[in-house]
């Protein structure tokens, strides 16, 4: 199990998630559960698609790097972390 970083963003009609340490690695969902579900599953897949596991860098590593920085992610967001199962290594 890892644990990844989440950005989930509020929009008008719906909820939006992305994962800095997963790159293309996105959903949206109609409500903020839905959406957590849908990034959960995202995750599990997008990571068991890769031929290399993704670090899970975290939030301070994010912060230090501009991921916070204004225009960088919506006005009305959070950050949660996620806990994704690793495929099994061969």
């Amino acid at each position: 199990m890892r644990k990844y970083l989440v950005v989930i963003e509020k929009a008008e009609h719906n909820y939006s998630a992305f994962s800095p340490d997963v790159a293309g690695c996105i959903t949206t969902g109609d409500t903020l559960e839905d959406t957590i579900a849908n990034m959960k599953d995202a995750l599990e897949f997008h990571v068991e698609a890769l031929d290399e596991i993704p670090e899970a860098k975290g939030l301070k590593f994010h912060s230090e790097n501009g991921m916070f920085d204004e225009g960088q992610v919506a006005e009305d967001y959070f950050i949660t972390q996620l806990e994704v199962r690793l495929p099994a290594i061969a």
